[in-house]
């Protein structure tokens, strides 16, 4: 009997914790808190005023992700402020693409249904290779970017953003006052344009999202097939590419949540005359 490669998109239910479903990529998520969680108390308890082991390596990623930051925002203030977010965004989101490619994670399971219909079903699965993940990855990122810009700029100067209200307040000082007649024309254009920038947050969801889901779920069907063709020897550079690429996707998203946030914190005005 040939083998076939069977490709499901949505994320498989293992078991029920009452009405709540636990699918396979939920698992995979719970197993990557608990990495971040035993990690951070282990360096937790072995701080040391002069870093040895383990400390000594986080400081210097948090020493290469501080000068990142800066170059990015370019503020060590705004920098000191986002990365307690994005750090661990990053940290999540790599160990779950570097979790995806583990032997056993999706191929691991059981099989469901009677006779020619029974499916397998794998215990876990990479959880950034479901789009339910990453979509709720991307609604929260973009929720955060919109807190910081109200916390740093002001409810109003941020709601204004997107819902130009002054530009129709300061109409008749312009025209009646300063003479400026082509704000007639400008102000209602520039209000237009705040309702795009509306759209433009729905985008950066599709966006982070979709890019950071096709990318893993791509790379575990290219390792399903190579496992098919040769299970032994030959998906093993595979699994260094899609390290790889897990540590790119997730410095990908990580960044431009890095650029959203730095420009959600940006006043409006200020950044308009830059």
């Amino acid at each position: 009997m040939a083998k076939e490669l069977e490709i499901s998109i949505a994320a498989e239910p293992i078991f029920h914790i009452g009405s709540f479903v636990v699918t396979n990529s939920l698992l995979n998520s719970w197993i990557a808190v608990i990495i971040i969680v035993i990690l951070s108390l282990a360096i937790g308890k072995k701080i040391a005023r002069i870093p040895r082991g383990l400390q000594n390596v986080v400081e210097m990623i948090f020493e290469q992700a501080i000068t990142l930051a800066d170059s990015i925002t370019g503020s060590r203030e705004k920098s000191m402020k986002f990365l307690p977010i994005v750090l661990p965004l990053f940290t999540f989101i790599l160990i779950n693409n570097w979790l995806g490619i583990i032997p056993g994670i999706g191929s691991i399971g059981f099989f469901e249904g009677e006779g020619d219909h029974k499916l397998f079903v794998p215990f876990f699965r990479g959880a950034t290779a479901d789009l339910n993940t990453t979509l709720a990855l991307a609604v929260v990122t973009v929720i955060i970017t919109h807190i910081f810009g109200v916390m740093m700029t002001g409810a109003w100067s941020h709601f204004n953003k997107f819902i130009r209200i002054n530009l129709f307040l300061e109409l008749p000082r312009k025209v009646f006052k300063e003479k400026e007649y082509t704000a007639l024309l400008i102000n209602p254009i520039q209000f237009f344009v705040g309702l795009i920038e509306i759209v433009g947050e729905f985008a950066k969801v599709a966006s982070l999202s979709f890019r950071l889901f096709g990318n893993i779920f791509a790379g575990e069907v290219l390792m399903g097939a190579i496992a098919l063709i040769f299970a032994y020897a030959l998906p093993i550079p595979f699994m260094f590419l899609e390290m790889i690429v897990g540590i790119v996707q997730a410095l990908i998203f990580s960044i431009l949540a890095l650029v959203f946030m730095s420009i959600m914190s940006t006043d409006h005005e200020h950044a308009h005359e830059h």
